[in-house]
């Protein structure tokens, strides 16, 4: 139980980017989180899902199919439109991975965070109506109260933004 692998989980693209440069740069091969595999002779799991309404893509299936033996080593990597140098930012996802794995992963999980895309013309029409209520909402909170994630939002909301950064992979491929 050696070997490194890589699993994303996306929806819209901007994580399957991360993981097909960060498979390029390394070797490592890597698998969308939809596919059947058998982790369990991986040692490493690096774990790249999108943001999507307080959880990581394909982050819970991958968690529930993985044995844990204790022994695997996690580097997990979400993908979201905020800015990760923001630390309220990180703590707000590190608040969802809390709840969305299991403590013993959570406890000894590498994470990094970095910043996506969005298309909002690709959206599913689900996606674009939880968008847009959201947007409401948060145009209802006063701009001095407003979040760094939520002026993203904001600022964000309807238009196609890229902030897929691949310099931003290197302190992951220095970590292996």
């Amino acid at each position: 139980m050696a070997d490194p692998i890589i699993i994303y989980g996306s929806k819209y693209g901007a994580s399957r980017r991360y993981a097909e440069e960060l498979s390029r740069r390394t070797g490592i091969p890597a698998f969308d989180a939809r596919d059947r595999y058998d982790l369990s002779a991986y040692g490493t799991v690096l774990f790249l899902g999108g943001l999507y309404a307080g959880g990581v893509e394909g982050l819970s299936k991958v968690i529930h199919h993985t044995p844990d033996d204790g022994r695997r080593r996690w580097i997990i990597v979400t993908v979201g439109l905020s800015d990760p140098a923001d630390p309220a930012t990180v703590r707000d996802i590190e608040t969802a991975l809390r709840r969305q794995l299991p403590a013993g992963v959570y406890g000894h999980a590498a994470f990094f965070h970095l910043r996506g895309a969005m298309d909002y013309s690709k959206l599913s029409s689900a996606h674009r109506v939880m968008m847009k209520l959201m947007y409401l909402s948060l145009k209802k909170t006063p701009p001095e109260k407003r979040s760094a994630s939520t002026r993203a939002m904001i600022d964000t909301y309807n238009k196609r933004v890229d902030f897929v950064d691949f310099s931003a992979l290197e302190p992951i491929t220095n970590s292996l």
